[in-house]
């Protein structure tokens, strides 16, 4: 598991002040972007590989994610 000391930490620069419910995204890391909720930062994290992240965020960018 990485290690996420060395962690720098930011929110998108589309949240706003909606009560704190925000993700928060370190992309710092070698191989390894991290995702936590900004409400917890002493909290889990998720991490996943730089590729997926990619992927997921060029996904999420384009609308092409199906709904459920």
């Amino acid at each position: 598991m990485t290690d996420l000391t060395g962690a720098v930490w930011r929110k998108s620069t589309r949240s706003g002040d909606n009560g704190g419910d925000c993700v928060e995204v370190a992309s710092n890391l070698p191989g390894v972007v991290a995702v936590r909720d900004s409400k917890n930062s002493d909290g889990p994290a998720l991490r996943f590989e730089q590729c997926a992240w990619l992927l997921f965020t060029t996904a999420v960018k384009s609308a092409s994610l199906p709904r459920v």
